[in-house]
């Protein structure tokens, strides 16, 4: 028997929303193991210039990702989808190890498979310096700022 992670394909608005709740909810754990449970064990990740291959790459990825990125909080909204991708727009603010916080904003494409296991991931983002008073990232509280 196949195991599903719903909501499963097709997508409909109110289910691609609550997928990017999902994941937005389990990035903001920090827990490299919890977040790589949503992939397929054969995901491809195009992350920045980097390609990640499998889940076990995603951990390490994670892993050494939230040992640089301090006090991570990400906020996601659903930009579009399919029957079975998904489109998000993010942003996170983090510090680095000297203090300095960061904004990093960018949009992610997802796909999945039919037990809703993410299979495809590709994730363009740029980084901004920020004061610590500029910061305005809550997670699970509505849209994104524009700008």
């Amino acid at each position: 028997m196949t195991r599903t992670r719903n909501p499963i394909p097709p997508f409909t608005a109110e289910t691609a929303a609550r997928k990017v709740q999902a994941a937005e909810d389990a990035w903001n754990t920090r827990d490299p193991e919890t977040v790589a449970q949503a992939y397929r064990v054969d995901t491809v990740w195009r992350n920045r210039d980097q390609t990640i291959t499998g889940r076990d790459q995603v951990i390490a990825f994670l892993t050494a990702k939230w040992d640089r990125e301090l006090d991570y909080q990400l906020r996601k909204n659903l930009w579009a989808f399919t029957d079975d991708q998904i489109a998000v727009r993010f942003q996170y603010e983090w510090h680095d190890h000297d203090g300095r916080w960061w904004r990093s904003y960018g949009n992610e494409l997802w796909r999945f498979d039919a037990q809703g296991y993410m299979t495809h991931r590709e994730a363009s983002i740029n980084d901004r310096p920020i004061g610590q008073d500029e910061r305005r990232v809550t997670p699970g509280h509505g849209e994104l700022p524009t700008w």
